[in-house]
């Protein structure tokens, strides 16, 4: 994996995390986010940030290494396609927070999570296509994201 490619896709990574985080920190200390009903399967709040944190890093790596191994390939058309891939994926990712947070629109957001966990499982899949292992180490994230449609969805039940 080149260094520059890891820039890019850590920088992309983390660029959704921050863009999500400008929605996201206001919003959980405020009354709204407290006065919410949530399950009892939630998470505690601390969990979010270091899953996301691990999350984050974990898709840079891995899209760094998907894309400079199919560029050494000769596949060109096949890189650029998984960086189309990773980048919707990350507004997806990015959005989801300010539909949540900053629009309080919970069943969008539900919605949301559900498209984000089938892009999620999308980017898995294209990244196992080119090395098993790497697409297993990304398999935690669809898995979250798929974690993170049933949380919004109940959040959205409890609160119509």
């Amino acid at each position: 994996m080149r260094p520059l490619t890891l820039a890019k896709t850590a920088g992309a990574a983390f660029a959704a995390a921050g863009l999500g985080a400008l929605a996201t920190t206001p919003a959980v200390q405020s009354p709204w986010y407290d006065r919410l009903k949530k399950p009892g399967f939630q998470p505690p709040r601390m969990a979010f940030p270091i899953a996301w944190n691990v999350l984050y890093s974990d898709i840079a790596v891995v899209s760094a290494s998907t894309i400079d191994t199919l560029n050494d390939r000769g596949d060109s058309d096949q890189a650029r396609a998984y960086t189309r891939a990773l980048a919707a994926n990350l507004v997806l990712n990015a959005g989801w927070s300010w539909v949540f947070f900053n629009r309080k629109r919970l069943g969008a957001a539900a919605l949301g999570a559900g498209v984000l966990t089938a892009s999620s499982v999308d980017l898995a899949r294209r990244a196992a296509a080119v090395n098993a292992p790497a697409g297993a180490a990304l398999a935690a994230y669809p898995a979250w994201c798929a974690f993170a449609t049933v949380l919004s969805t109940r959040i959205w039940q409890l609160n119509r």
